[in-house]
């Protein structure tokens, strides 16, 4: 990642995956500069990536547009759901390693 304003979405990421000892979490920059926050949610009835979670917080606020998404933890498998509402947003996983990986 180039861009510094990544570089603070991985640090939410990973400090969000740190704190919450879920598998994943994820860190998404709308395109007005906002920034939300969310872990995977695995229920009985409710299963999540941290994808699709943390679109879900965001689409709740009433975002019109994404950025940049970093996820990181246990990899997850639902990147479509932030490319299908924002083709052109960059979106990162950051592995156990440190390793960044575009998606």
């Amino acid at each position: 990642m180039n861009n510094p304003e990544d570089n603070k979405l991985a640090t939410l990421a990973t400090a969000t995956l740190a704190r919450s000892g879920a598998t994943q979490a994820a860190a998404l920059r709308d395109n007005t500069g906002r920034t939300y926050v969310a872990i995977n949610i695995a229920s009985p009835s409710l299963n999540l990536d941290a994808f699709e979670a943390v679109l879900t917080v965001a689409l709740a606020s009433g975002i019109t547009g994404i950025e940049s998404v970093v996820a990181c933890g246990a990899q997850p498998a639902n990147s479509k759901a932030i490319k299908g509402f924002a083709p052109s947003a960059t979106v990162f996983y950051i592995d156990s390693n440190g390793e960044e990986t575009a998606i």
